[in-house]
């Protein structure tokens, strides 16, 4: 008698292979979220520990956006050149083995040369993972991109979490990054191979494309609406514990509260991003982004108190969950420029939100109060629906 074996048909199989390599990227994008996330719970611990002021804060939060400058100026080529998926591996494990160097940081330059070298493989690998994406999302109908930086901040709520976990043990910084990194570790190498392993397809030439010298005003317009979206997201990565903290006056663990429901807030609205998209268009999503994190970062400034804060640090959360996903995908799809350079250009100008957005805060807190310099980040979310009302970029 002869024994029949059912195998899947292959079209089942495809969709198992791209499930996987979906969860994959995914899981890179989490470990980035978590890696960043670790170090955003522990700032006010860090901030007390090294006994630092607001404007030493400010001046300190400047070496990681500067590493991530410093690391733009190549990024984008060797992405292209070697592929995404090999950068995205050693991307991943340099940056999150950052964290501990953090945490040994015993003054102010040791803290900045550690911050430097976290920006700095936290852009190597930022490019690189959403290349991925990028090459992900042309293995489905429909849109997934919006999900993957929803990955990215559920795993800022569960940095955060985590945080206040290790808060309540009072668990040493140093001792809390090494948990992270050893996290991180498990994630790489149980994922790496299902990465995909294509590179840029696009015409050779353009490969050296320098925007310096041949400007495209697409990626331009792109970059400065990132960049008021990652103004407005950088400080609360930044600022929100210590906004709790010394503003809202929470007491001990409930200072990461507000990183925490903003995290929550923005992760779920990433997850339904696509949706939002497929109804109302990139353009319509966009204006009503760039309103909400004006009204949110407004509302908390207005009612510095535990429950408006709260709900304030929610919508800002909503507001800046689209902004990233929608200009990352248009800029990774340009017609005629590689995915990684694209990216590069774009990112170029978008994290100079990053690079700007934590200083102001800190110089202004330091002249004024730290609820001006939140007034004047919230004008950025303005600016977004200008630019966006005048631009037309996105129609449908």
């Amino acid at each position: 008698m002869q024994s029949t074996v059912s195998t899947p048909s292959f079209q089942k199989l495809r969709s198992r292979y791209r499930n996987r390599v979906r969860l994959a990227t995914a899981l890179f994008f989490f470990g980035m979220g978590f890696s960043f996330a670790t170090w955003a719970s522990r700032i006010p611990s860090i901030k007390s520990q090294l006994q630092l002021t607001e404007a030493d804060l400010g001046t300190l939060l400047l070496a990681l956006p500067l590493g991530q400058l410093l690391a733009m100026t190549f990024s984008g080529k060797l992405v292209t050149h070697y592929g995404s998926r090999w950068i995205c591996t050693f991307g991943l494990l340099l940056y999150a083995g950052c964290l501990p160097f953090i945490g040994l940081s015993h003054n102010k330059w040791e803290l900045a040369i550690a911050l430097t070298s976290f920006g700095f493989f936290g852009n190597l690998c930022n490019i690189a993972v959403n290349t991925q994406g990028v090459y992900t999302q042309s293995f489905f109908e429909k849109p997934i991109m919006g999900s993957f930086h929803g990955s990215w901040s559920l795993a800022g709520f569960a940095g955060a979490l985590t945080g206040l976990v290790m808060l309540s043990f009072q668990m040493s910084v140093l001792h809390h990054f090494l948990i992270a990194l050893g996290f991180v570790t498990v994630l790489v190498i149980t994922n790496t191979r299902y990465l995909v392993k294509t590179q840029a397809s696009k015409p050779e030439e353009k490969q050296s494309y320098n925007f310096f010298k041949n400007p495209d005003k697409t990626l331009l317009w792109l970059g400065i609406i990132c960049f008021c979206g990652m103004a407005s997201e950088g400080i609360m990565f930044d600022w929100s514990g210590v906004y709790f903290k010394e503003i809202v006056k929470v007491p001990g663990a409930l200072v990461v509260l507000g990183y925490t429901t903003f995290m929550i807030s923005m992760a779920a609205g990433r997850f339904l991003s696509d949706l939002f998209v497929a109804q109302l268009g990139y353009r319509k999503v966009l204006l009503l982004s760039g309103f909400v994190i004006s009204i949110g970062l407004y509302t908390a400034v207005i009612f510095p108190y535990l429950i408006p804060s709260t709900i304030a640090f929610m919508l800002v959360g909503i507001g800046v969950s689209n902004v990233i996903p929608i200009i990352f995908n248009s800029a990774g799809n340009h017609p005629t420029i590689p995915t990684g350079i694209a990216l590069t250009v774009v990112t170029s100008i978008s994290f100079l939100g990053f690079l700007i957005g934590p200083p102001i805060i800190g110089y202004i807190a330091e002249l004024t109060n730290l609820r001006y310099s939140f007034a004047v980040i919230g004008v950025f979310g303005l600016i977004i629906v200008c630019l966006v009302q005048k631009l037309s970029l996105f129609k449908g």
